[in-house]
């Protein structure tokens, strides 16, 4: 019996992360997708280390469309996904096949993050402001600025901003009115530092498996420029934290939690029903010495959360994103490696094409690449860290 997945486009954690661990496990995979040639081509030069899974083209956004293919191919053992845009279609599959899975009501306050401000505000776990903008919506008459204008169903800071005046947010909802349709949020402001939570539940049980601390830029954008590992969270923040998820009904499989310690205490910003993304899912089984990706097949086809090893691996570790800088082509960068200085792991990804046109966005779109270092203490990480940086590898002309 195999394991469904839905995807969109490929992507690392899926090809290099969850399908060589569904291969280990002897479990085949069926990837059910609306690219199915982009999914066969990535996969075409590590078939042997995949299981060779099966590639069915589908309308993944649409529940009946992906159930209509599962009764046409076989009933599965399980149903995942490691996409934000997916994981309200895994859950309500998954409880239509009366198979292990989300609470489809949980995954989708996690899409939608006015639903997940809502949810915490009527539990009286959060006093942030937050305003619904509906298409064609006017704004309402009191703001009370600086707010933070966003996407409901955004990702990867996308149309994030932040405004301080009438003026502006009558340009800015114009502006991103043009790019795109869906609901937008006014948010209060989050003023503090940014952590994230890395948990696995298998719906009764939910494990820390550590964090992140988050550096960002400057307002009025939010883009992530670097992530140092945290093995050891504030017990005290991570209860809180734990409070607001369980209210949300995340419990079960993998989530990744981005959070503002305010002077009020800790204030969720997002919530995302997968592993954390750009890599940090690979820096994070190093850093932790777990087979994550293996330990999540476990718990999605139905399996108990696993017990935390006896003794915890403490190492330190850096994810560095290198952003454009200025608008022109990229001229020269470093191709991707990983390699050890000493007792440090230094991995390189580029994340544009040389000769590729490049320019200022203010998202997460403006990575050139990221720099990962992991090892046993931190002056070291970071010693590693900006040797690699200052070596004037990145020429835009």
């Amino acid at each position: 019996m195999a394991v469904v997945l839905l995807a969109r486009n490929p992507t690392d954690s899926v090809t290099r992360g969850l399908l060589p661990a569904a291969h280990d496990l002897g479990l085949p995979v069926r990837v059910l997708t609306d690219d199915p040639q982009a999914h066969r081509d990535a996969y075409a030069e590590l078939g042997d280390r995949l299981g060779h899974p099966q590639v069915i083209g589908c309308d993944v956004r649409d529940v009946r469309s992906v159930l209509a293919t599962i009764e046409a191919t076989g009933r599965p053992l399980g149903v995942v996904s490691n996409s934000d845009h997916l994981q309200v279609q895994t859950a309500l599959v998954a409880h239509y096949l009366e198979l292990p899975g989300k609470d489809w009501r949980s995954a989708q306050r996690a899409r939608d993050k006015g639903l997940m401000r809502a949810r915490l505000r009527s539990a009286g776990l959060d006093d942030t402001y937050c305003h619904r903008l509906v298409s064609k919506s006017p704004l309402p008459e009191e703001v009370s600025f600086p707010v933070v204008l966003k996407p409901a169903e955004g990702v990867a800071s996308e149309d994030v901003v932040m405004v301080r005046d009438r003026a502006e947010l009558v340009s800015r909802v114009e502006e991103v009115r043009r790019r795109r349709d869906g609901d937008l949020l006014l948010e209060g402001l989050l003023e503090g530092p940014l952590h994230t939570l890395e948990t696995f539940g298998d719906g009764e049980r939910l494990r820390v498996l550590g964090g992140w601390q988050t550096r960002v830029s400057p307002p009025p954008y939010f883009i992530e420029e670097r992530l140092t590992w945290n093995p050891a969270p504030d017990p005290a923040v991570v209860k809180v934290v734990l409070g607001q998820l369980d209210r949300l009904g995340a419990g079960f499989g993998a989530c990744h939690t981005e959070f503002v310690v305010t002077g009020d205490g800790p204030r969720i910003v997002e919530v995302n029903d997968r592993l954390i993304g750009d890599h940090c899912d690979f820096a994070m089984a190093r850093l932790t010495g777990e087979p994550l990706f293996h330990d999540l097949f476990r718990l999605l086809i139905g399996e108990p959360l696993k017990e935390p090893p006896g003794q915890s691996v403490r190492r330190a570790g850096v994810v560095h994103w290198v952003l454009v800088d200025s608008d022109g082509v990229l001229r020269s960068a470093p191709g991707g490696f990983a390699e050890q200085r000493g007792e440090y792991r230094l991995d390189y990804r580029p994340m544009k094409e040389l000769g590729s046109a490049v320019r200022v966005t203010g998202t997460n779109r403006d990575y050139l690449g990221s720099v990962t270092v992991t090892g046993p203490d931190p002056d070291g990480v970071e010693a590693v860290t900006g040797e690699f940086l200052a070596g004037g590898h990145w020429v835009i002309g």
